[in-house]
């Protein structure tokens, strides 16, 4: 048997056209649909947005690095301001977990208020924490950065969207998701 020739590569199929300037509207469309697709399969109507420090830690961190601070000489002045933000975290995760808990006996079709974050430390993982801790889905729209990544375990998996940030010389700052 002959082999079949192969016609011209298709243009969903074209990672160079995907990734050139001229594709950067498909690029745009394809992170609004495909998010929105997931939404639409956990049955996510609409959601609540914490937004806070990266840095806050928990009060269980903020304790551990004090005792270490006092054992080894540390900078005890910066352990010290860590407790005390931590009752930060500690509200942020209260809050989420009351809300998840009251946005569940809201509807049981729908998903309505839920708890969404950027996905990363802090404060966003205390409200991600807080939701899980009742129960509920939440969300996580990570953005990869150069410096640091950081995925909280606290996300609801099939709700954790992640995207990354590259300069493309032709087209400025571009955003895509990170496969």
């Amino acid at each position: 048997m002959s082999e079949r020739k192969k016609g011209p590569i298709k243009a969903y199929n074209n990672d160079a056209f995907l990734n050139s300037k001229d594709g950067r509207t498909l690029r745009i469309l394809a992170e609004y649909l495909e998010p929105k697709s997931r939404f639409e399969r956990a049955k996510v109507d609409d959601t609540i947005v914490f937004m806070g420090s990266a840095r806050t830690l928990s009060r269980e961190q903020a304790e551990k690095k004090l005792r270490d601070a006092e054992q080894s000489g540390g900078d005890l002045e910066a352990a010290r301001c860590a407790l005390h933000m931590a009752g930060y975290y500690e509200a942020a995760r209260e809050l989420a977990f009351r809300l998840t808990q009251w946005s569940m006996q809201i509807d049981m079709n729908e998903k309505r208020f839920v708890v969404c974050t950027g996905g990363g430390p802090g404060i966003m993982e205390a409200a991600n924490r807080g939701a899980a801790e009742a129960h509920g889905m939440n969300v996580g729209l990570t953005i990869s950065i150069p410096i640091e990544e950081f995925d909280n375990q606290y996300v609801t998996p099939e709700l954790a969207f992640h995207f990354t940030i590259s300069s493309c010389a032709s087209s400025g700052l571009r955003i895509s998701p990170k496969q």
